[in-house]
């Protein structure tokens, strides 16, 4: 098949083809004419790139999956290359679940301290004399 049509059935752009080509991802097949030329496995390639990339991994990242393919696997994930980018990706994964629980935590703890904030101020307000409360985000203070 030629390069629009592998485009068309991967779902991509014949550009991202020529630039997976540049970066030795997909063979660069020419036909007699110069044209491109691509089969079946070039398309099982390209979905397990595409997969990859779905799910947060680097264009890097799939080489070892691409060269497992090429190596004749059935699957681009049972060679040993491709089980230690999964790793490493749960462990990066891991860390940012981490990383986004305890921003989570603070921005809940702020919530909580901003509410208790909110709630003085309203007490204060109904004593004679006390504070009217004030919005610092604009508008008039409810």
């Amino acid at each position: 098949m030629r390069i629009g049509e592998l485009a068309a059935r991967a779902g991509t752009t014949t550009r991202t083809l020529r630039y997976y080509e540049a970066r030795g991802l997909l063979p660069a097949r020419r036909s007699g004419n110069g044209h491109r030329t691509y089969d079946e496995h070039d398309l099982k390639l390209l979905r397990q790139i595409r997969t990859l990339q779905e799910f947060g991994f680097e264009l890097e990242e799939t080489r070892p999956f691409v060269e497992c393919l090429r190596a004749g696997h059935a699957e681009g994930d049972t060679c040993p290359a491709s089980l230690a980018v999964y790793r490493r990706k749960l462990t990066e994964l891991d860390s940012l679940i981490g990383e986004l629980r305890a921003v989570r935590a603070e921005v809940g703890a702020q919530l909580e301290r901003a509410e208790r904030a909110r709630d003085a101020l309203a007490a204060d307000s109904e004593v004679p004399g006390g504070p009217e409360p004030v919005c610092e985000l604009g508008g008039d203070g409810g």
